[in-house]
């Protein structure tokens, strides 16, 4: 063992620990996930996800791969707006694969979708498979998100895009405080009310503020070898859009 350590939320644990405690998580809230994230966001996170598809400009006919897709959300948007195509939803915590199949939309699309319990540091596909890599708000649970985005790279064909949805930071101090005010005193509350379950959300937030701001996240990008790489804030920097391309 490596004998490195990284951060479970607040706490410091080792590397090779933290996938498993993701998992826990995940695996936990998996069958109240889609009602909290309504709950959390007052159902914001759904027009976060349109302005995603909007940037992506989903194109008939394209592969994509959506990381720590969980409950489908995000390859349900993009077939509806491609049309035609295929998405691969990939998730670390089978749990969440099991509900994201139960939606109605699943049944609805089967024949354009697959579902791979994975680890977004070593997927299982082949160089240059797809022509979009997605992952909303889960590349911050990744032990090593540098990884993540190296893996990517190397499935993306050339000309590929890769798009990140993910919480961010409010450039804005007074803001960051009433925000991190919200965060820390009502979701994990919430989490115990809807979910039953304090302790995941209690680590949600707190890996939130682990997450690198949109600069030093988006130089993570194009060390990964991203070009024209970009970021769209959204609601004033709670959530972010990083855009790279495989050129």
């Amino acid at each position: 063992m490596s004998g490195k350590t990284t951060h479970f939320g607040f706490q410091t644990v080792p590397e090779a620990e933290k996938a498993g405690r993701v998992q826990g998580v995940f695996g936990s809230v998996a069958s109240k996930y889609d009602v909290m994230n309504d709950a959390m966001s007052m159902g914001i996170h759904r027009i976060w996800k349109d302005a995603m598809m909007d940037w992506l400009a989903p194109r008939p006919g394209q592969r994509l791969l959506d990381v720590a897709g969980g409950t489908g959300d995000i390859s349900f948007r993009f077939l509806n707006r491609a049309g035609s195509g295929h998405a691969t939803v990939l998730d670390l915590t089978e749990p969440m694969l099991v509900e994201g199949r139960k939606r109605a939309e699943a049944a609805q699309m089967a024949d354009s979708l697959d579902w791979v319990v994975g680890d977004a540091m070593a997927l299982p596909f082949a160089d240059n498979t797809f022509d979009v890599y997605t992952v909303s708000f889960g590349i911050r649970n990744v032990t090593r998100p540098e990884e993540a985005l190296r893996e990517a790279y190397r499935v993306l064909r050339p000309g590929g895009r890769l798009m990140v949805l993910e919480f961010s930071q409010i450039p804005n101090e007074m803001m960051q405080k009433v925000y991190d005010l919200y965060s820390f005193n009502i979701i994990p509350r919430m989490g115990q009310a809807i979910a039953g379950d304090r302790d995941s959300y209690q680590y949600l937030v707190e890996s939130i503020r682990q997450f690198p701001d949109q600069e030093t996240f988006l130089g993570m990008v194009r060390e990964a070898g991203f070009g024209n790489a970009k970021y769209r804030n959204l609601s004033l920097g709670i959530a972010c859009l990083h855009s790279g391309w495989k050129l």
